[in-house]
């Protein structure tokens, strides 16, 4: 029989039973993610609740392993639940009106998100490998973006053209809504991606991912769009932040907190006189989720370990004149730090 992460997130939790019907902790165990779906593991393993639409395709991807797909029927779930002494249940992925029926149900509710999170943020070879692979979609896809950009485009057309480069070579979906940004809009380290048209001279910041079963990657890349000659602070900016972002892939290690790791990127842009301008966090977790634990940010008391994903993404904003950013995915292996990223060319770009 082959194991799914069923068994590990039960192990973990510690209840009679885990229950939840939250999208990607669906994901997480079964590999799927049904709507009006939800699962429920205990000591003889996983039950996944569905309805007709997903059934064909849950009993073939979920044959042969630990995790038994089964139509979704409301009253007999309840049923179930409440035969139990204690049920793990995420209070932060559960709506009111779940929380309800469950405790009219006579459900005896444990609060286990802190369990979960602890046993998604390691990532196993199988999660690494969609990882990575939605790393190399998201490189390639940009690679073949750059010569396609021209004068007059919209930044939405821009994101368009980068997420069909996606699609096209199999990326699932994206990991969030794509920031295409011209000139002083990259300032805003989320700005909207709108209508504004590219003239020469314009700096582009593209902050985007894409999804490969389920999992995200994360990567920024900021370039210029011709040289006008009034970019020098710019470029200098540019430089301070390349060594940052590089500087954090060296030094960081296993065992060091997000706030030890953050420190690496922020203090040696502080000393260069960016230290006002880096006005968010070094990194967050990458996983199913775009943002998750671990947090590599001033408040992140948590160690880094092997198999934690995360962004390495230092960045310069000043306000009305430019933004800078420069971001990788990257994990911890050996100790140290191996970023997905290696198909991109971080130096300054000219188009």
């Amino acid at each position: 029989m082959t194991k799914t992460n069923a068994e590990k997130l039960f192990e973990t939790c510690g209840c009679e039973a885990v229950y939840t019907c939250c999208l990607y902790q669906l994901r997480y165990i079964t590999g799927i993610e049904p709507e009006n779906g939800c699962a429920i593991i205990d000591q003889t393993g996983g039950t996944l609740y569905t309805d007709m639409r997903y059934m064909e395709a849950a009993e073939k991807l979920l044959k042969g392993t630990d995790v038994t797909p089964v139509l979704y029927k409301q009253d007999d779930i309840l049923k179930r639940l409440a035969s139990y002494q204690s049920v793990g249940v995420s209070f932060d992925q559960m709506s009111h009106i779940e929380y309800v029926t469950l405790e009219k149900a006579g459900v005896k509710m444990v609060n286990v998100d802190q369990h979960i999170s602890s046993v998604m943020i390691v990532k196993n070879d199988w999660e690494l490998s969609n990882i990575a692979k939605a790393c190399e979609i998201a490189e390639e896809a940009f690679n073949a973006l750059l010569p396609e950009i021209k004068e007059g485009m919209t930044e939405k057309e821009v994101a368009a053209l980068l997420e069909y480069n996606m699609r096209k070579r199999g990326a699932q979906g994206t990991s969030f809504d794509t920031i295409v940004a011209f000139g002083a809009h990259a300032a805003v380290p989320h700005h909207e991606t709108g209508e504004t048209k590219l003239c020469f001279g314009d700096e582009i910041l593209i902050d985007f991912g894409c999804k490969v079963n389920g999992y995200c990657s994360d990567i920024t890349r900021t370039v210029l769009f011709g040289d006008d000659g009034k970019h020098e602070e710019f470029k200098k900016a540019y430089a301070h932040v390349l060594a940052a972002h590089y500087l954090a892939q060296e030094k960081i290690v296993a065992g060091m907190t997000g706030k030890e790791a953050d420190a690496i990127a922020r203090e040696y842009l502080k000393e260069n006189g960016y230290g006002d301008l880096f006005t968010h966090s070094l990194g967050h977790g990458i996983g199913l989720n775009i943002h998750e634990a671990p947090w590599v940010s001033p408040k992140g008391t948590l160690p880094l370990q092997n198999g934690m994903v995360f962004s390495d993404e230092p960045g310069v904003y000043l306000a009305g004149q430019y933004g800078i950013r420069i971001e990788d995915t990257v994990t911890l292996k050996d100790g140290k730090v191996k970023s997905f990223m290696s198909k991109t060319d971080k130096n300054l770009i000219i188009l």
